[in-house]
């Protein structure tokens, strides 16, 4: 980039471009944001604006792009949601009276973990996550500039860092300490984040407390001290630093939400098909965000559980009530996103109209919770803060009519302010006053067509016509001539002119300074705010839950410490509202005390994965606090869920099907417990047969005989249900299949045992590949059943493995001997060797062989 011989003002786009290297610069020019060299190409490609050149007649012209200061936000939002960091440099005087170069200096740095202005459309946090490191440990710290919500926590190892990352769906990381080249890859590559570095620490005691470890406190005040750098100003609403630990919630890998389709589809990327939108009858946008958080994190505490239960109870046994509580949540504004817009200045009149009419609502929400019966339900009352203050100060304050913006006037609410009230006076009575003047003025002269026009240039003005000219008295004096006419004023016009336009002009300034200051009043209350819209939040959620609950017919479960599960005619909850309650059909699942593992067997499509789901997403929702579809349920509290369901390659890390099934088997073996819920479907399917039966079946063992968590494991490996005779604490289920004639139903239906078959090929008629194909697959498995060899029974492993002297047989499908030295004699052949005539040699002796 050549320097020398530009313009002053380039110079200085430079020397501020120079501070925010990795951000495109919008440089404030008049009416226009510009950018320059490399930003502006780039812009006009990804913004779709014109690209022209500064200078152009120069020997390098300086490429240059630029939007309107007025609609700059929305290609500001453009930039950050591809992932761009935008940095705003705006004028810091007036060009007017400015010496040389207008001053500029950058106010403002958005960046996809800070940006505020592009919330999603279904109100989903946006969550900035910081993380440091001290050589043993992690501290993770996160932030919603949108909401205030500040956490912190330690992590022992890097697996449960990605896993939290993954989980905040964290679009931008803050790095305190250096990063190895394949973490920074990790990061960049795998998890598609945007890495920012802070190493300075801000000092709030405020904010973070002194209880918490070094690690965390490092990694929070490294975030604080990014959000000021980035920010610029005073953010009052960002809450109390909350510590909290990962193993005090349910856990779940990002892996586990997305199979299990929690928060979005799984397929589809969308709300519809997940559990958060069968759950989803909030009336708040906080209610929503709330509702989220539940899901992602259900609790483990009998008690908070419980908690939640008896709220719905309460809301189930008392419609009339709750119907109440529904209707007066509808139109609550969104208090915590207020909060953020108080403390960047962009609260507008309409924002403050809304939450005037939200704390108008409040008082009658407070009133309907004390009416329901149960006492539990004064847990949330007592924190309802109807901020009765703050709602007259608005009322009285700003006019109902108010406008979305706060340059037009119209603003304040007539009788707030004596001194406005009477520029208004003024104004109002200004024109009658004129009208007063025109008719005296056209009766004194005789000017029948004498009018009091008005422009910017004259001012009030008496239009004459040349015609009239003789009849214009002496107190008249010129202000402008023109072809066919001319312009005059009076002494009395002038005075009552300069009082309108004193009035207009004053009027406007006196109105915008009344609304800073009473918006500056209204900043004070946030912490009061924020504390309200947790509390109607929360009880937005559980009617949520409530209405679901009735809509559905779902029962409340019940909690044991005994280890066992019994789900009585359970459903699939998103699957049955997708279907219908007449289509879908219900399966008990039962755990005894003793049962650690069900090993089921079935064909595909026949609903083994639906049945695995099912339990799952039963525990997600027990422990959240919902209701369950089910006749009854009765479940223990499970500290975590593994899932392998459904095949995937991760193409970014370059690994198979296979790995990432291994990897996540894996996760659960080396982090499961006794309390954990695993789900595994078709494990070892992504490999070679043997190998995979072998590795399954090992598996099945090591959870069995040392983990001992609740089991389901799904396979198509019917050789695996012999290990009932050998596992005394595992059963074999099956889905089952009704077949007449050739034909097969799935019932999908769970009964007792082992599958008799896989019904691959019925699975492969159903899905319609032709019938001679079919007939020869058929007549294919016929003679592979004839030759197979039954995997080796538990018993007979052990008597290997008690001989380290003797090598394991390799199980093989050719057990003629012929095949057997036919193979021999492959292995020992080094082709790279061979001649082409001991080939042919060697090729007669095994063509013999055969």
């Amino acid at each position: 980039m050549v320097k020398d011989k530009i313009s002053p003002g380039m110079q200085q786009y430079l020397d501020i471009k120079a501070d925010y290297p990795d951000a495109f610069l919008l440089f404030r020019m008049g009416d226009f944001y510009e950018l320059f060299y490399e930003d502006a190409v780039k812009a006009a490609q990804l913004l779709e604006i014109s690209l022209t050149s500064r200078n152009k007649n120069a020997e390098n012209p300086i490429p240059m792009a630029g939007v309107p200061y007025h609609s700059a936000q929305s290609y500001i939002t453009i930039l950050v949601e591809m992932g761009y960091k935008v940095a705003i440099a705006e004028q810091m005087e007036d060009p007017k009276q400015a010496v040389g170069v207008v001053k500029r200096d950058v106010v403002q740095v958005i960046t996809p973990g800070t940006a505020i202005d592009a919330s999603k459309p279904d109100n989903a946090n946006n969550f900035l996550v910081a993380l440091d490191f001290d050589g043993e440990q992690y501290g993770l710290s996160y932030m919603d500039l949108s909401t205030g919500e500040f956490m912190v926590t330690v992590l022992t190892d890097f697996l449960s860092v990605k896993s939290e990352i993954q989980n905040l769906k964290a679009k931008e990381l803050v790095i305190g300490f250096e990063l190895s080249q394949e973490e920074q890859e990790i990061f960049t590559k795998q998890m598609n984040l945007i890495l920012s570095y802070e190493n300075q620490l801000f000092d709030q005691d405020d904010l973070i407390s002194n209880g918490l470890a070094k690690v965390e406190k490092s990694s929070a005040s490294k975030l604080l001290s990014y959000v000021h750098h980035t920010q610029m100003r005073e953010l009052r609403h960002i809450q109390h630093l909350l510590h909290y630990e990962v193993k005090d919630y349910l856990q779940m890998t990002y892996a586990t939400k997305s199979s299990l389709d929690l928060l979005e589809n799984a397929r589809t990327g969308k709300k519809h098909g997940s559990l958060f939108w069968l759950l989803d009858e909030t009336k708040t946008a906080m209610g929503m965000r709330l509702l989220r958080q539940w899901i992602d994190r259900p609790l483990i505490r009998l008690e908070d559980i419980k908690e939640r239960q008896d709220i719905i109870e309460a809301f189930l046994n008392d419609f009339i009530n709750r119907s109440d509580l529904s209707e007066s949540l509808k139109g609550v504004y969104d208090i915590e996103r207020l909060a953020s817009r108080l403390a960047f200045g962009k609260a507008s009149p309409k924002d403050l109209l809304q939450l005037g009419n939200t704390l108008t609502r409040v008082p009658t929400i407070k009133s309907v919770l004390l009416a329901f019966d149960k006492p539990i339900i004064d847990k949330v009352d007592k924190d309802i803060d109807t901020i009765s203050d703050l709602e007259a100060l608005i009322s009285l304050a700003i006019d109902p009519d108010a406008p979305a913006t706060i340059s037009e006037g119209g603003i304040i609410r007539t009788g707030f302010d004596d001194t406005l009230d009477h520029y208004r006076k003024v104004m109002k009575e200004g024109r009658a006053w004129i009208a007063d003047i025109e008719a005296k003025e056209r009766q004194n002269t005789g000017i029948t067509s004498l009018k009091i026009d008005y422009n910017k240039k004259d001012g009030y003005y008496f239009h004459v016509t040349n015609s009239h000219l003789a009849s214009v008295p002496d107190y008249f004096f010129r202000k402008a001539t023109l072809k066919n006419s001319e312009r005059f004023g009076t002494a009395e016009l002038a005075k009552i002119e300069g009082d309108m336009l004193e009035a207009r002009e004053q009027s406007a300034n006196l109105e915008y300074d009344l609304f800073m200051r009473i918006r500056a009043r209204i900043e004070t209350y946030i912490e009061r705010l924020q504390a309200l819209a947790k509390v109607l939040a929360k009880v937005d959620v559980l009617q949520s839950l409530a209405l679901v609950a009735e809509t559905n017919h779902y029962v409340r479960p019940e909690f044991n410490n005994q280890h066992i599960i019994e789900i009585r005619e359970g459903r699939h909850a998103v699957v049955e509202k997708v279907m219908g309650t007449q289509v879908y059909i219900p399966n008990s699942i039962h755990f005894n005390q003793d049962t650690n593992i069900q090993l089921i067997t079935g064909p595909n499509m026949s609903g083994k994965s639906t049945y695995m789901r099912q339990l799952a997403l039963s525990v997600v929702m027990a422990q959240l606090g919902s209701y369950i579809p089910a006749k009854t349920i009765q479940l223990p509290i499970f500290d975590a869920i593994f899932t392998r369901i459904g095949a995937a390659d991760d193409l970014i890390s370059g690994q198979s099907t296979f790995m990432v099934e291994m990897m996540e088997a894996n996760q659960a073996i080396q982090r499961a417990t006794k309390q954990s819920l695993i789900l595994f479907d078709e494990l070892g399917r992504g490999t070679a047969t043997y190998d995979g039966m072998a590795l399954a079946q090992s598996i099945i063992e090591h959870i069995h005989d040392k983990i001992k968590a609740k089991t389901m494991f799904a396979t198509h490996y019917h050789e695996l249900t012999a290990l009932s005779t050998s596992l005394t604490n595992l059963v074999n289920v099956h889905v089952s299949i009704l077949e007449e004639k050739g034909d097969v139903t799935f019932l999908h239906k769970i009964a007792e045992g082992p599958a008799d078959k896989s019904y691959g090929i019925h699975v492969a008629k159903i899905a319609g590949l032709p019938k001679s194909l079919l007939l020869r697959a058929d007549h294919i498995l016929q003679d592979l059943e004839s030759h197979t060899v039954k995997l080796r029974t538990s018993e007979k492993v052990a008597k290997t493995n008690s001989n380290p002297g003797k090598e394991s047989e390799q199980l093989t499908l050719f057990t003629d001997e012929r095949h057997s030295q036919l193979l021999n004699k492959l292995e020992a052949l080094d082709v790279l060797t061979v001649t082409p005539m001991e080939a042919m040699t060697i090729l007669v002796d095994l063509k013999q062989l055969l």
